[in-house]
């Protein structure tokens, strides 16, 4: 049924929910969209806290921002692929009760290792969370104008939610301890819990593909290898267990591919990459958020370990950014009415790049003003991009297979948020680990920590004369900028190439509204 004939009454209760429905639908399901954003966020900014009291090695700091991410990635297909089955609704509602449980027990954790337990436990409750609120929006939005604009709201809550979390997180750690930062889970999944099962309809679709305990296995044994070989490719030791890992990696992802084409209905479709629109929204979404994660992590710490602001002011500071982020988002939505939307997602894929030019070009001065418009910078491509990657991905599939596009598109978002920190942090990381002075006063455990981080650095410092304080944290800071330099370097060079590769992939693509195809059946 195309969407045109959508006007008057139809048997399907998701595609006839009413006008002002569909859009207070919209509003319940952004709470959850604004809880993981300033989640991560939060996260970034509560590193030097965290760095002082849990005294995590350079690695494990990695591990405590990319195990949820990764977890998450690993479980959004299978989460994507269950909520079709089930009810996505009901898979919203059981994974926001379990999200507030276990943020409450993270707050409390008492060692790294038991952050990262507790981060990867949000993993699992996260995957039910998002490819669940992005399908809901297929669902209920069946107009092609409606939608794109819904999911412009929907993308403006990623930034909106990254713009509040470093005011609200900052704030927190200025007057409480670093866990408080993931108690805002619980007052922000209330409105959730009580408001989705009388505004948010259920829906499901009608065939879905087998629940497969295999091809999770080989889903999550993709991810999590690569990604660990990748962090520890950087570290000091053998090369070989790294590139073994990968190679494992790689592997499953093979094996999980060929497990897919031979299923007449497979859990993942597969064949999806093989339409250029659907793939090239995906590369647009993967590399968008590489870019914004991969900034944050390094910034948030400049701010507050380099340049000495309070966390709430280095919030404040990312503010403009990220508020160009929401804007540009729904500035694209206007943009594509002039041009087409291939252009646009290049134009912001190509400001990415400059983004990341003109962290290159401060040198080692690290100067806090070209560093925010730098960001801004950023934020304006991201916004441009991420908004039409989003609709583009969904636009490619029938609202059936809703679940699983969203689930994929939301995969290739935390895929490049998790290589954001992994592979822009690793070299980071390594770059600070190769070119720090440890003073010879310092020994012993102290000697490491400050090697390691740039949160270790200045811990250890407070135990130096001043003299000798401020030689390590001069030469800490040297060492983390000169690693920015090289992190920004790669960024940039992805950004250009994926936009050579995003604007020849769709060369022989026209803008038009998709087809719309029969609705998913729907469970009131």
């Amino acid at each position: 049924m195309s969407t045109s004939r959508l006007s008057g009454p139809t048997l399907n209760p998701v595609a006839g929910t009413l006008y002002r429905h569909r859009w207070a639908a919209l509003v319940v399901l952004m709470f959850p969209v604004l809880l993981i954003s300033v989640d991560n966020t939060v996260l970034s900014f509560a590193v030097p806290a965290l760095s002082a009291a849990l005294a995590p090695t350079g690695n494990q700091l990695l591990w405590v921002i990319d195990i949820y991410p990764l977890v998450l990635a690993g479980l959004l297909v299978p989460m994507g692929s269950l909520g079709d089955r089930f009810g996505r609704r009901r898979l919203l509602l059981i994974g926001s009760i379990g999200f507030a449980a276990v943020s409450a027990a993270a707050s409390f954790a008492s060692s790294a290792e038991q952050l990262i337990a507790a981060r990867a436990g949000l993993g699992i409750f996260g995957a039910m969370l998002m490819p669940a609120t992005l399908s809901l929006i297929r669902n209920i939005f069946n107009d092609p104008t409606e939608r794109r604009k819904a999911i412009a709201i929907w993308a403006a809550g990623f930034s909106g939610g990254a713009a509040l979390g470093p005011i609200v997180g900052g704030l927190l750690l200025e007057h409480f301890w670093w866990g408080s930062v993931f108690l805002m889970a619980v007052p922000m999944l209330i409105p959730l819990v009580v408001l989705a099962p009388v505004l948010v309809p259920e829906s499901s679709d009608p065939k879905p593909g087998p629940i497969d305990p295999i091809s999770i296995g080989l889903v999550i044994m993709t991810l999590l290898p690569i990604v660990y070989g990748i962090k520890e490719l950087t570290a000091a030791g053998s090369p070989l267990v790294p590139c073994i890992a990968i190679a494992v990696g790689i592997t499953a992802g093979v094996t999980f591919t060929r497990r897919q084409l031979k299923h007449s209905n497979p859990m993942l479709d597969v064949r999806l990459f093989a339409n250029p629109s659907f793939s090239s929204a995906l590369m647009v979404n993967l590399l968008s958020v590489f870019a914004l994660v991969g900034f944050i992590y390094f910034i948030s710490q400049h701010l507050q370990l380099v340049a000495g602001y309070t966390p709430m002011m280095a919030g404040v500071l990312l503010v403009p950014g990220l508020v160009l982020t929401v804007a540009t988002g729904f500035l694209a939505v206007g943009l594509t009415r002039r041009f087409a939307v291939k252009h646009v997602m290049v134009w912001g894929l190509c400001l990415n790049a400059l983004a990341y030019g003109i962290v290159m070009l401060t040198g080692q001065s690290g100067s806090v003003l070209i560093l925010m418009v730098a960001f801004s910078v950023l934020g304006a491509g991201v916004g441009l991009s991420e908004t039409l990657s989003n609709d583009m991905a969904l636009s490619a599939v029938p609202p059936a297979q809703a679940g699983a596009a969203s689930a994929i598109s939301e995969t290739a978002y935390e895929v490049g948020s998790v290589l954001g920190t992994a592979v822009l942090g690793s070299i980071l990381n390594a770059a600070y680990r190769s070119n720090v002075v440890i003073p010879g006063q310092l020994r012993g455990e102290a000697a490491e920590n400050a090697r390691q981080t740039l949160g270790g650095a200045h811990e250890a410092a407070a135990t130096l004369s001043d003299p000798v304080a401020a030689r390590l944290l001069e030469s800490a800071a040297h060492a983390f900028d000169q690693g920015v330099l090289y992190t920004s370097a790669i960024a940039m060079v992805l950004a250009l190439a994926s936009a050579v590769i995003v604007t020849f992939a769709l060369r022989s693509v026209t803008d038009q509204p998709s087809p719309e195809h029969e609705s998913a059946e729907a469970r009131p």
